[in-house]
């Protein structure tokens, strides 16, 4: 995950504030990716730990959290499959739940409020090109610049 979060780092991926499940390994890639991807560097984006991202956790209830952000413009949230999926699914109005493996991100850009329409799916990446990208940028090479502004979950 270090190598993931390092890659969103050199992209210029940044957050507001990080929502992760309580569960320990979910807080755990959380932590990381505040870091961005650094060991020794301490957390200086907000985490917090959000029942609605846990196993039992629903997208109504993920939305309900995230209204608490009004100002925020960039949110991460850390959680768990099929949670997670059916949750990216429910916010971009697809049919079929997004399938995340251990450490994939997804950028989706919300307008107004959580309740109103479909976000639009702007990229996602899997964790295999995450670590080739955290790989060049641990090396000292240029990660080629995004195309658009970064987050997890963008409002």
């Amino acid at each position: 995950m270090r190598l993931e979060a390092t890659a969103l780092a050199a992209l210029g991926v940044a957050f507001d504030h990080i929502l992760s499940s309580p569960l320990v390994r979910a807080r755990q890639t959380a932590d990381i990716v505040a870091a961005g991807g650094s060991a020794s560097t301490p957390v200086a984006i907000p985490v917090t730990d959000c029942d609605a991202l846990a196993f039992d956790g629903t997208p109504g209830d993920v939305r309900e959290v995230l209204a608490r952000y009004p100002d925020a413009t960039s949110i991460a949230l850390v959680g768990h499959e099929p949670n997670i999926g059916e949750l990216a699914s429910a916010l971009t109005g697809c049919r079929w739940p997004l399938r995340f493996k251990k450490g994939a991100v997804c950028r989706i850009d919300m307008t107004g409020n959580h309740h109103g329409p479909p976000g639009e799916l702007r990229w996602f990446l899997t964790p295999r090109m995450l670590r080739i990208i955290g790989r060049s940028a641990t090396v000292g090479e240029t990660a080629p610049a995004p195309t658009v502004a970064s987050s997890d979950l963008r409002r």
